[in-house]
């Protein structure tokens, strides 16, 4: 089975509300269990808190419950940002966009070999990592 990295909309959608997922990205994480983790990067965690801070995300419990909760195990596995995954920047196309957060996911996703599941369509676009929109 495939491996599968999560862009941060795609964890907030899944864990908090279900929607705005397309039913390829709903199968896929209906699946999820301890034999097929789901990926999840670091920096997913601090864009949430960000977003958070902004008030552009609102949850019904703290968040650091939230964040807890939405990358722990079975389901989701945690995964750091290693020289490895810092060493793929370079090698992104060019053109590729500039956000940090960004970069580290598509390189989390090439370094593990996983299809990352986005809805972001520069990403999409951009063909540096397998996607399924």
């Amino acid at each position: 089975m495939n491996r599968f990295l999560l862009d941060t909309h795609v964890l907030v959608r899944w864990f908090e509300t279900g929607g705005a997922l397309s039913p390829a990205q709903r199968r896929v994480l209906s699946r999820a269990g301890p034999e097929h983790p789901l990926f999840v990067s670091d920096i997913s965690l601090v864009e949430i808190a960000i977003l958070h801070e902004r008030g552009r995300l609102r949850f019904s419990i703290p968040l650091r419950d939230w964040l807890e909760r939405a990358v722990s195990p079975p389901l989701v596995q945690l995964c750091a940002i290693t020289p490895a995954v810092a060493a793929e920047f370079p090698n992104l196309p060019p053109g590729f966009p500039r956000d940090p957060a960004d970069r580290v996911i598509v390189c989390t996703a090439r370094t593990l070999g996983a299809t990352l599941i986005t809805c972001d369509r520069k990403i999409i676009e951009s063909e540096a990592v397998p996607t399924l929109p």
